[in-house]
């Protein structure tokens, strides 16, 4: 098979046994576990070990403990809460960008945002918010040993890492682009986390693609890959009306997982890199997991409505932010050439 082909359904088959696994299992907030998957699998390498799974899980709780740390001091201290959120959110952007550490980089924002907003509604709500994301990282990569020696990586002869040339200053730009983009949501958030928490996990993975898209693609990647997300998850959510159990739940996620993983590797064309998949996929499950949930009582639909309107408020936001933030950073430019010259 074809290494592109064999990265297809590595990323299908995780993403489906991790959604049939949290929800067999009850865990709670289930969906959060494809949805790591996802985040995991997209980069094609093996899987972990266990000592970088114990090691993982360490730096996770203590990633998510600062957000529990926060919660009083936003209660409390709320301006001295969000200046500590805001310095955090750069510094965790810096470090994905200018260090190279992304995965750490990006549980930091989740233990930022995340679980502060859950705290302020309730402190054993921020716990298994916490407890959730650790359960879901074990099931995604316990699910890439199980599916990965079915579609291993070529063998080929390990390489020297060279270290990465940094542009300390164009990642701080990037860093206070991000921190901008992301913190006007989680405020929003914070006002009302019970109702808004959706939006938080919405803006980080924005921040996160923000970081790789340029002022003059922002609109179609973000907008894009928000509105075709949306189209998913409608279309996800009537097939799984049609047979409404874990196994068809879990064969419509491989289905959609194959269709997706094709186009983040290049077995379907597409003019989209794979940072729009990725998006495309995660925001998926963002939508189609609370509305399995609120299927059990809820009104699905208005939810599901509210939820994706939402969404296209902060990606138009993020998307604006861009434009200006990038408008600024020229125009400063174009006056220190003017001022060199002269």
């Amino acid at each position: 098979m074809p290494l592109a082909a064999r990265r297809t359904f590595r990323f299908g088959a995780i993403a489906s046994l991790s959604l049939a696994l949290a929800y067999g299992l009850d865990t709670p907030l289930p969906f959060l576990a494809p949805l790591l998957a996802v985040a995991l699998t997209a980069t094609p390498a093996p899987p972990m070990g266990a000592k970088g799974l114990a090691g993982l899980l360490l730096v996770v709780a203590i990633t998510l403990g600062i957000g529990l740390l926060l919660t009083p001091v936003l209660r409390y201290y709320p301006l001295s809460g969000v200046m500590m959120i805001a310095v955090g959110l750069f510094v965790s952007t810096y470090m994905s960008v200018g260090m190279g550490k992304g995965a750490v980089a990006t549980l930091l924002t989740i233990g930022l945002t995340m679980i502060p907003a859950a705290g302020l509604v309730e402190h054993a709500l921020a716990q298994s918010v916490v407890e959730a994301l650790m359960i879901g990282i074990g099931l995604a990569i316990i699910c890439q040993w199980i599916v990965y020696p079915l579609f291993p990586e070529d063998p080929t002869p390990p390489r020297p890492r060279k270290p990465a040339d940094t542009d300390s200053r164009k990642a701080a730009w990037i860093a206070l682009r991000t921190t901008v983009i992301v913190l006007p949501p989680v405020l929003l958030a914070l006002s009302n986390p019970s109702m808004y928490m959706a939006i938080i996990m919405k803006a980080v993975l924005l921040g996160q693609q923000g970081t790789d898209v340029g002022a003059r693609a922002a609109g179609r990647e973000l907008l894009g890959s928000t509105f075709l997300a949306g189209v998913f998850a409608f279309a996800f959510w009537f097939a799984l009306k049609l047979w409404p159990n874990l196994w068809m739940f879990a064969l419509w996620m491989l289905l959609f997982g194959v269709y997706v993983g094709g186009k983040l590797y290049g077995v379907i064309p597409t003019r989209f890199p794979p940072s729009f998949w990725v998006n495309v996929a995660v925001t998926m499950l963002i939508l189609i997991g609370p509305a399995v949930e609120d299927s059990n009582g809820g009104d699905v639909y208005g939810a599901f409505a509210q939820r994706f309107i939402l969404f296209v408020a902060v990606t138009v936001y993020a998307w604006f932010a861009i434009l200006i933030l990038e408008r600024l950073r020229a125009r400063r430019s174009a006056r220190a050439v003017r001022a060199t010259h002269a």
